[in-house]
């Protein structure tokens, strides 16, 4: 049921694929691209849930801004997860400071940051229900004909600017200089260095395009018009840490990651049709684990056999030099 649920729903079941999968691609973009460039951005929750209230921010107080609305608060959202990751980017560049920490701490930091600016503002907070308000129209993703395409889901543009993300990380990763050099100083700083490459300034650049990413995610998602809301609860957001996943499963690849969110999204919405038999919500999360964990145990299993060949072959290599 758990595989065959979302398409049994036809288009609609397609459609809220594409919708789940579009701000878990976004952090699982993130966290890709920075260990890609030798940083683990454990901290997509905070840079998710910042860009996520400056989109509302602008979505609910700046309607006179009419056709381009949208535009603007999805440009709050990436600027605001940017600026986000920008002091743990700092602190890695030239205080050596660990990113994991700081991110860590910037998570918190921003979660509860973000409840309080809600909650402390009347404009924004809807106290009946403990949550933000819904943007204004004008705010909302425009939905380019997907909805009449996949009738019934919640798609919109969200998905195809995610695509356009992918596309542009993997063109900057593999066919710049910039991304040569971003993953020159991820595998060697010194050697990067001594090339002549600015390597403090690209791990903050790095540090803030990963947290931009985060906060795009945020941003497409509470600008999807599908009553999603900030709520004022002590709980850090889940795409953050599933976004981790996400970028572990896809390699860390901006494709893989494209494929694996569809593939995790995939699994949450088949299975929430389990619970048509009597199964806890908390099974979709269970069998997603398991799959991760499987994918990093194979990941495991292919560098310990790496490490057996090549110790292979230099000890032959080794016999037939001394033979000789």
């Amino acid at each position: 049921m758990i595989l065959t649920g979302a398409l049994t729903h036809g288009a609609k079941g397609i459609g809220q694929i594409f919708y789940y999968a579009t701000p878990i691609m976004m952090t699982g973009l993130s966290v890709g691209f920075a260990f890609k460039t030798g940083l683990f951005n454990i901290g997509a929750s905070g840079q998710f849930i910042v860009g996520a209230f400056a989109s509302v921010y602008i979505g609910i107080t700046m309607s006179a801004l009419g056709q381009v609305h949208w535009l603007v608060a999805v440009l709050g959202s990436l600027i605001a997860g940017g600026l986000w990751a920008l002091l743990p980017g700092i602190l890695k560049a030239y205080a050596n400071v660990n990113e994991v920490i700081s991110c860590i701490m910037m998570n918190y930091i921003g979660m509860y940051a973000v409840n309080s600016l809600v909650k402390e503002n009347p404009i924004l907070f809807d106290q009946a229900k403990n949550q933000s308000y819904s943007v204004a129209q004008s705010a909302v993703l425009p939905k380019l004909g997907l909805d009449q395409l996949f009738a019934g889901s919640s798609i919109n543009s969200g998905f195809l600017i995610a695509i356009l993300a992918v596309i542009i990380i993997h063109i900057l990763l593999n066919k710049t200089v910039f991304g040569f050099e971003l993953k020159a100083v991820g595998l060697n700083h010194e050697a990067s260095k001594y090339a002549g490459v600015n390597e403090k300034r690209n791990i903050v650049l790095s540090m803030v395009i990963a947290g931009a990413l985060a906060g795009l995610g945020g941003g497409l998602l509470y600008l999807a018009g599908s009553g999603k809301h900030i709520e004022v609860l002590e709980v850090l957001a889940d795409e953050g840490f599933t976004g981790m996943s996400v970028a572990l499963l896809g390699l860390s690849n901006p494709i893989g990651i494209l494929v694996a969110a569809l593939f995790i999204a995939y699994i949450t919405e088949g299975g929430f049709y389990l619970q048509l038999f009597d199964f806890a919500p908390e099974i979709i999360d269970i069998i997603i684990a398991v799959i991760i964990y499987f994918s990093a145990l194979s990941l495991l299993f292919q560098h310990l056999i790496t490490r057996i060949t090549t110790r292979k072959i230099i000890k032959d290599n080794s016999k037939e030099e001394i033979t000789s």
